[in-house]
């Protein structure tokens, strides 16, 4: 069992915006949030999945400054409840996220670099529509969420949890088992982000496009390995004030293995990405281990 997410992890993980940085404000959607079997929703009942992310990064290779790092951890838990309501033949569902997270952000050579920190409460995801397909061989999802930005947002601050604005998202998707037994799978799942103004920078973003995209092999009953890779691409330029028309990019691509403790009825996932490409945002590699539990 897989569950998609629309997670509001990392609000400002990639210093946009920020005095001395020559970045772009990314939107809400931490792409490689999900991996394997992205596309597949779990049946009729109450979920807590709970996310945590690690991601490291010194390379801004495109638009950064020469001398930089940022590191953060972002803990997300997310309540998801399926019905077994039917709509255009899907079963529906919604869910909630309340992300808390830390990050630092240093500029500058060691001898005289600027550090900036923020801890705390993210900006809350809430995902009213969730539609899940479940076929023969095959599951598709659909989905519609929000942003509010109820984290701490400081227009000085690069690493602040906050965002500073609302978002709006649609995701799409579809997990293929190619043999009767399931063992074998590939999924694929896309995102785009409409992105409202952030009246601190008088800009409103522009729209981000993400997929992420898996395959896996179950080794057993309880344990499966795949590789997973994601792309995230700024679709259309900022507008307003201090707007520009960089359009960042980065490409991931890593392991994945998800094991099931039947005994304690819990799910863990621990995947690792590393980021072979990016422009106008840092490069680094994203560590996430993610626990599900059903009520």
């Amino acid at each position: 069992m897989r569950i998609h997410s629309s997670l509001p992890l990392f609000a400002a993980l990639f210093a946009a915006a920020a005095p001395g940085l020559n970045a772009q404000t990314v939107g809400h959607y931490p792409v490689g949030a999900e991996g394997i079997k992205a596309a597949s929703l779990p049946p009729p009942g109450f979920y807590l999945r709970d996310y945590n992310f690690g991601y490291f990064a010194n390379d801004f290779p495109i638009g950064g400054p020469p001398d930089f790092s940022l590191d953060a951890y972002i803990n997300a838990p997310r309540l998801i409840w399926m019905s077994d309501w039917k709509i255009l033949g899907a079963t529906y569902g919604a869910d909630l996220i309340v992300p808390f997270g830390w990050q630092q952000v240093k500029v500058g050579p060691s001898s005289a670099h600027s550090v900036f920190r923020d801890f705390g409460l993210g900006d809350i995801q809430i995902e009213p529509l969730l539609l899940a397909w479940h076929g023969k061989q095959w599951n598709a999802a659909f989905g519609y969420a929000w942003w509010a930005p109820s984290g701490n947002y400081d227009v000085r601050n690069p690493a602040s949890i906050g965002k500073g604005f609302w978002s709006q998202m649609f995701t799409f998707g579809g997990t293929y088992y190619f043999d009767a037994e399931k063992t074998w799978a590939a999924s694929i799942l896309n995102r785009y982000e409409f992105n409202q103004p952030n009246a601190d920078l008088n800009t409103r973003p522009g729209q981000i496009y993400s997929v992420e995209w898996g395959f896996s092999k179950s080794l057993t009953k309880t344990v499966e390995v795949g590789l997973i890779g994601y792309y995230q691409q700024q679709t259309t330029d900022d507008t307003g004030a201090n707007a520009n028309s960089l359009h960042q990019h980065v490409v991931g691509v890593g392991p994945e293995i998800t094991a099931v403790c039947t005994k304690l009825g819990v799910i863990t996932s621990l995947r690792y990405a590393r980021e072979l490409e990016s422009a106008y945002r840092p490069k680094g590699n994203l560590l996430t281990l993610t626990l599900t539990k059903r009520f």
